[in-house]
């Protein structure tokens, strides 16, 4: 089977951290987002994937060629020369796309669940229809597309209804489909939208199905969403038992849900958690205490600081007593000084803040 990811542009929503890494190749969970996505399409038996992107790809292609070893995969990059929109990348990676007459995966690069492909390939097949996209259920559906089914069919779709005043349902789509490759045939070579353009033209044949996502799901490109991504991460992690999660009987493990790399280093007196993520070669120091956040390779946070609710950017250091809340998302080798409070900040990388910060603001 095949699979492409819309990998897209600059990841400007997530900046900081895509100053230094393409959005892609940021770590979620501790490994970097897309290596997510390309282990569970490898799981599920795709064995070709296209990563199509406009930014950047021979960064990628260095740092993906070590899986497509690892993985027994061929992944082939799809280079826009201008954005194709979320169906246009489609018709440019026709060729691998329609190289044989099995169905293919297509996702969002931003997209965090647990993938459902070899069920969502077993309805695909089931029901006989070009197209199935997978919903996930929402509390609020006036924010967002909302799906309609038709009335006494399994999954059909009957059309779109666009952020509804009035309730018709609560299933969205999660930015993940599976696709038979006579879709491709339905898409020109421009800059195109699958969601506006091609769907709607599928359901209007009654061609179009969806497939309801179980357990979490979030869109991690910014850095609120990522936050809370890794909350549902980790809670995912928990319920299944996974051995990759900090043992809660750990001294400092304070509420569970803590990954932390074997290479970090802990100091004496920290409480640790709820839903924190400590990357590789990380020092903490004494006294520290963090909750609902996330601390990238390389980074030093030094004794009695404080970080909630926030992401510490590599190779960053937060000083003694200093204090990050309010979603402060620093980038790489960002300095805070001992005593200074952050709250919302968004540093640029190599800075060094002295000052407090407390509203809000972008640090150039």
């Amino acid at each position: 089977m095949k699979g492409l990811i819309l990998v897209g542009g600059y990841g400007t929503r997530l900046r900081p951290l895509t100053l230094t890494l393409p959005k892609p190749l940021v770590e979620f969970g501790n490994k970097p987002m897309i290596l997510h996505q390309v282990e569970a399409l490898a799981a599920a038996g795709v064995t070709d994937i296209v990563l199509a992107v406009n930014y950047r790809p021979e960064i990628m292609v260095a740092a993906l060629k070590k899986y497509e070893e690892l993985y027994n995969i061929t992944i082939t990059f799809s280079v826009e020369t201008e954005p194709l929109g979320t169906a246009g990348p489609l018709k440019l990676a026709a060729d691998v796309l329609q190289k044989d007459d099995s169905p293919f995966f297509v996702l969002n690069s931003d997209i965090i669940c647990d993938y459902p492909f070899l069920q969502l390939a077993e309805f695909h097949r089931s029901h006989g229809g070009e197209a199935t996209i997978v919903a996930t259920k929402v509390e609020e559906p006036s924010k967002y597309g909302v799906i309609v089914h038709k009335s006494n069919t399994i999954g059909q779709i009957d059309r779109f209804v666009e952020k509804p005043v009035e309730f018709v349902g609560n299933r969205i789509n999660a930015g993940i489909y599976i696709l038979n490759p006579s879709v491709v045939d339905r898409i020109e070579l421009r800059p195109t939208s699958i969601e506006k353009e091609t769907f709607p033209a599928l359901a209007k044949d009654g061609s179009l199905y969806s497939f309801d996502l179980e357990g979490y799901w979030m869109d991690v490109g910014q850095p609120k969403d990522f936050l809370s991504g890794t909350c549902l991460y980790l809670s995912s992690l928990a319920k299944k038992g996974s051995k990759l999660l900090t043992p809660t009987t750990e001294v400092f493990v304070h509420g569970g849900n803590v990954l932390i790399d074997p290479s970090a280093k802990i100091g004496h007196n920290c409480r640790i958690g709820p839903n924190v993520t400590i990357g590789p070669n990380v020092v903490v120091g004494d006294g520290v205490r963090l909750q609902r956040c996330v601390i990238l390779q390389g980074s030093r946070v030094r004794d009695h600081a404080w970080v909630k609710s926030s992401i510490v950017g590599w190779n960053s250091t937060v000083g003694r007593w200093a204090r990050l809340e309010g979603v402060t998302v620093l980038g790489d080798d960002v300095t805070v000084a001992d005593e200074v409070y952050v709250n919302g900040g968004s540093v640029l990388p190599h800075k060094t803040i002295t000052s407090n910060i407390e509203t809000p603001s972008i640090i150039m």
